[in-house]
This record gives structure tokens, sequence and C-alpha cells, in this order.
């Protein structure tokens, strides 16, 4: 072999050793992202509870004190008054939720503090929710699916008069399965039946749609898009094996 022949060889090993380098280390750093991302949803998730343990501990206090109160009116024939001071306690009630647990740690703090940001800004939320491990998905995807997914029904929900968010996650038939629904006063669909982002009108269900679909289809799973009883649907379907 002659030496250019020599030096083309040499060249092209090490221009493969080194893409073989790269794509290890930008593995590699995928790995520690996605290991950031669960500890940091996990510490979150841990302040959280405790936040609520005080909350909780705070409301039974609280409680005596309302019952006491109440039981005063009660007892002095007081009903109106009784009956406007339990209106308040109920209300203050409302206002609490209860943190849901599912045994992942980042699928608990992000459906926790989506919970907790739409019921201060007085969306109903109602969430069925399997305990699924999506264990074919990095912390990092599957973080941005479902932030994606939620932040764009709760954001939608806000220009509607009946706010409403329904969240669904279990198996079905191989696939680990995120629902996200949101009511709506008209179809988005014959709007925007290709969901481009338009913010400044107003119709935000188009933002974020595109990394959803991209993330999901690195996975080999589905996303459908629908509406059914006056609810906008999308629904994100991984392969779980």
């Amino acid at each position: 072999m002659n030496r250019y022949g020599r030096l083309k060889e040499e060249y092209e090993k090490l221009e493969k050793d080194y893409t073989a380098e790269i794509a290890k280390n930008l593995d590699l750093q995928y790995q520690i992202d996605s290991l950031e991302a669960a500890y940091q949803s996990s510490r979150k998730e841990q302040q959280e509870i405790e936040k609520l343990h005080e909350n909780t501990r705070r409301l039974k206090h609280d409680m005596k004190n309302h019952i006491m109160v109440i039981a005063s009116h009660l007892n002095n024939g007081e009903i109106e008054q009784a009956k406007a001071y339990l209106s308040v306690v109920l209300d203050n009630l409302n206002r609490v939720y209860s943190y849901i647990q599912t045994g992942n740690s980042v699928l608990n703090y992000i459906i926790n503090s989506k919970l907790e940001y739409a019921h201060q800004s007085g969306i109903q939320f109602k969430a069925e929710i399997e305990n699924l491990p999506f264990a074919n998905m990095g912390s990092v995807d599957f973080s941005a699916v479902l932030s994606n997914a939620l932040d764009n029904a709760i954001e939608a929900s806000m220009n509607e008069t009946d706010k409403f968010i329904y969240v669904i996650i279990f198996k079905n038939r191989g696939y680990d399965t995120i629902t996200v629904k949101n009511k709506i006063s008209q179809s988005v669909l014959d709007k925007n039946p290709d969901l481009i982002s338009t913010k400044a009108d107003g119709d935000t269900h188009g933002y974020g749609i595109k990394q959803i679909k991209t993330i999901t289809e690195k996975y080999g799973g589905i996303v459908d898009i629908y509406e059914e009883g006056g609810m906008f649907c999308i629904s994100m379907m991984i392969p779980s094996e």
C-alpha cells in the first residue's frame, strides 16, 4: 500500500473513531440531562408534599375553630350567619387540591404543578392516571410532551367560560397513552385544521404541537388530535415495549 493509501485509511479510521466518540458523548449528555430532570422533579415533588402536609395541618387546626364559630351561630339561632360563614369555609376548601401520587416522580411534579396552577386560575381539573413508568422515554422528552400538552390546554381554557381539563394516562394495546382534553365553546379544528400557532388572536392549541409530534414520533409513537363532546383532545401513544 502506498503512502496515499495508508494516509487515507488512517484518516477514515480516525474519522470513524471521532464520530463514534461524539455520538457516545451526546448519548452520555442525554443521560445526564434525563437524570438531572428526574432529580429536580423528585426534589420539587418532595417540596410540594411537605407544603401540602403543612397546609393540611393548618387546615385541620383551622377547621376546629370554624366548627366552633358555626356551632356558636347555631346555638344563638343565627342560621343565616352560620350559612354565610359555612359558605366562606367551603369556598376556601375548594381552593385546596389533593396531591396526586403516581409512583413516577417526573409525572408527579408535572401533574401537580399544572393542577395547582389550573386550580388557582379557576379551571376545573380531573385526572385518571395509571402508574406507568414510560420506561422507553427519556425524562426530558417525557416532561416536554406532557408539559406542552397541559400548557396548551390550560392556556386555551383561559379564553373559555366553561373551564375544564381532563387528563387520562393509561396503557392501551401496548401503548403508554397520555390524553389531555379541554372544554371548547367552538371548534378549533374547523377554524385552524393544521393547528398553526396563532397566539396573537387567542388560538393557542397550535403552540407546542410540533414539538409533541416530533418527540412522540421519535419513539415510534402516534399523536391523535380530535374533538368530541365539546372538547379538544390530544392523545400521545408511546410503545410500551
